[in-house]
């Protein structure tokens, strides 16, 4: 179950300080990826995220997430989510990377970012880096978002688009 109201800066250090980002396109669509190796079924669509470098902001991590994970890199910054939102993974989910989480963490601390989109959808690559973080993506209507997420992710996602619909 996510919790919404912690940790705040200094960070829980059962958490790994992450980035989330929302990119809104010009009709107010959100992108979504779905994870690769992940069916459609399994609650596979999610927004961009990932950790937070040594000496990196979370503003710079949001940055470098979203150029990694979907290239794209003409964007505008609209806004930053006022506080940093933790969900604890399941189990079976830290199982998947021991290195990571088993002993380490039991979840993630997340900085959210709102990115308005001022590119051309073709200059979307989502295997434009080594690491390919999502097989296909969509533009999505902000109220299906926590629909498409995997269930322990939920309520971040719930709070995120509370927080971020009047960029719309």
């Amino acid at each position: 179950m996510a919790d919404t109201s912690a940790p705040s800066a200094p960070f829980d250090p059962r958490y790994r300080p992450c980035v989330g980002i929302m990119v809104l396109n010009d009709q107010g669509l959100v992108f979504v990826g779905q994870r690769a190796g992940a069916e459609a079924s399994d609650y596979a669509w999610q927004m961009p995220q990932g950790g937070i470098d040594e000496g990196e902001t979370p503003e710079q991590a949001a940055w470098r997430e979203l150029a990694e994970e979907t290239s794209i890199t003409t964007a505008e910054l609209l806004g930053e989510s006022e506080a940093w939102l933790a969900y604890d993974l399941p189990v079976e989910a830290l199982q998947r990377w021991p290195g990571k989480y088993i002993g380490q963490y039991k979840g993630q601390a997340q900085k959210w970012f709102v990115f308005r989109f001022r590119g051309d959808d073709s200059d979307i690559d989502l295997t434009a880096h080594d690491e390919v973080e999502f097989s296909d993506w969509r533009w999505q209507r902000m109220d299906d978002l926590a629909n498409l997420v995997v269930p322990f992710k939920k309520a971040v996602y719930e709070a995120i688009v509370a927080e971020f619909r009047h960029y719309t």
